[in-house]
């Protein structure tokens, strides 16, 4: 029975990874997940420098999910590759690191410093607000979407994966938009944009008012996008939100994506990663399956 799949032409020994965010960067689950059995550990995000994130409270949860305003806090590429990269190449799985940045200057200047530290795919997330553009979210534009993708692969010595916003009218326009500006996948979708109100405070729950929703209430949302998209491009796709399950993932698969990301299910069941691989490896025994391949994207 075969598991591997070719991502943008990395060799992973299975399809599932970690949702940037929700996972560290791998260090703080290793007493829960054997990291060995993971196709690859997508890291939190790492900008230029370090980033203190927003003020608290900054998570909620909500029906059938939770939001986070984090505001990507992290504590900047020096530290990241001094202490994460080395941690992570103890392990037998791919590295894929999430970048995040406030111009296209920013972007570049982190994937700079990780042309040569032996990573294996860049995620680069275009949620974050453009400074430059009044705040607009990269992946909320599609020109802006195309341009940041083209700047970022000019430097790139990593296949770069655009991580889509789902915040947007047309989804299948994004990932059009990030394979012209040469993208070597996309990954989708980042969180829905929500909000919650303390009714006893009579206040907003975060205190930035608004904020990323993710969990199993976004899932339908998740599998439609991540269809749309897959057929959109000829690139492969990343697919996530709220997968929580082996059920969950091959819906994902089945729409037409490569690999899956596991991400706010880790908070409540750190050894769902591995869960997921081997309820896969079940329904491919039960149903005659010998190669995961031929499960991608099966649904037209």
């Amino acid at each position: 029975m075969n598991l591997s799949v070719n991502f943008a032409g990395v060799e992973m020994k299975n399809p599932v990874t970690t949702a940037s965010g929700t996972f560290g960067s791998g260090a703080e689950y290793k007493d829960f997940v054997d990291l060995n059995k993971l196709g690859a550990v997508t890291t939190k995000g790492v900008s230029s420098v370090p980033w203190q994130g927003n003020q608290t409270p900054r998570i909620c949860e909500t029906y059938g999910g939770m939001l986070n305003a984090i505001g990507l806090q992290n504590p900047g590429i020096d530290l990241f590759i001094e202490r994460d990269i080395p941690f992570l190449k103890q392990y037998d799985t791919k590295i894929i690191v999430n970048v995040c940045g406030r111009t296209v200057e920013e972007y570049i200047e982190v994937v700079q410093r990780l042309a040569d530290t032996g990573i294996d795919l860049l995620e680069i997330n275009i949620s974050c607000p453009n400074v430059k553009a009044g705040g607009i979210a990269f992946g909320q534009n599609p020109e802006l979407a195309r341009q940041v993708t083209d700047k970022v692969k000019q430097c790139a010595k990593q296949p770069v994966i655009m991580k889509l916003s789902p915040n947007v009218t047309d989804i299948a326009e994004m990932a059009r938009a990030a394979e012209a500006g040469g993208a070597d996948a996309v990954s989708l979708i980042n969180t829905l944009t929500g909000m919650k109100i303390d009714i006893n405070k009579r206040t907003f729950a975060l205190a930035n008012k608004t904020g990323g929703m993710s969990g199993p209430a976004i899932k339908p949302v998740a599998v439609r996008m991540v269809y749309q998209a897959a057929h959109a491009v000829k690139i492969p796709v990343l697919g996530m939100g709220g997968i929580s399950s082996a059920d969950d993932a091959l819906e994902f698969i089945m729409a037409g994506a490569t690999v899956v990301a596991v991400g706010t299910a880790n908070f409540h069941n750190p050894a769902v990663t591995e869960e997921i691989i081997d309820g896969i490896k079940t329904f491919m025994e039960k149903n005659g399956v010998k190669d995961i391949n031929e499960l991608t994207g099966c649904v037209k």
